[in-house]
């Protein structure tokens, strides 16, 4: 994991400013959720963060690097980040095995079914390898989406309204299942949060 900082981060669209001047310090280690209405521009700080959207202003530093700033841009592919969509954006053709492994090609095949099976394991998935995810649940689903993520051992994990497509009990089963997947891929102690500006509300 890695400290997050932001500084006079803004991203406009015409005359709609999504990220207006925001600045933000999220320590190593904390897990941090952004309230607000639909519109306000959760999503939008989410891609500039990931390095989907390019700022019109401030800087991004991921640790002690800089990842986008005035005459700096990092690619998305370069953060070493995780995103997970709210779409969980499967293959369908593909295994549950196969979905995470996706993009691990770097790795050997031990390497990469270590990877694949330590996911498994983290998200509670080890015995659905095999299926497909129309043969899965909501809330599995989601699950096979996050152990993608992990699997590329993250510098940070980001999820985009990730409790959207379930219904109320699986929200509530999918918010311990956060705290515990939380706690069982970070060791750092909490620090505080500072948070400036304007994009939904944070809360840690």
């Amino acid at each position: 994991m890695a400290e997050l900082r932001i500084e006079e981060l803004s991203r406009h669209f015409g005359d709609i400013r999504a990220v207006d001047a925001l600045s933000a310090t999220l320590p190593e280690g904390s897990f941090t959720a952004l309230l607000g209405p639909s519109g306000c521009g959760k999503s939008t700080l989410l891609r500039l963060i990931a390095g989907l959207e390019r700022p019109h202003s401030g800087q991004l530093w991921l640790g002690d690097t800089l990842v986008a700033g005035p005459r700096r841009f990092v690619e998305p592919e370069a953060r070493s980040l995780g995103m997970v969509f709210q779409s969980y954006a499967l293959w369908p053709h593909m295994s549950v095995a196969g979905n995470i492994g996706f993009g691990l090609n770097r790795l050997t095949r031990v390497e990469r079914e270590a990877r694949i099976r330590e996911a498994l394991a983290i998200v509670g998935l080890a015995e659905m390898a095999g299926r497909k995810p129309h043969e899965l649940s909501g809330g599995q689903r989601q699950r096979v989406a996050l152990a993608r993520s992990l699997a590329a051992r993250p510098r940070i994990l980001l999820l985009d309204e990730p409790l959207a497509n379930l219904d109320a009990h699986l929200r509530q089963s999918m918010l311990a299942e956060f705290r515990r997947i939380h706690a069982a891929t970070d060791s750092s102690p909490p620090g505080a949060m500072n948070f400036q500006g304007r994009v939904g509300r944070a809360l840690q």
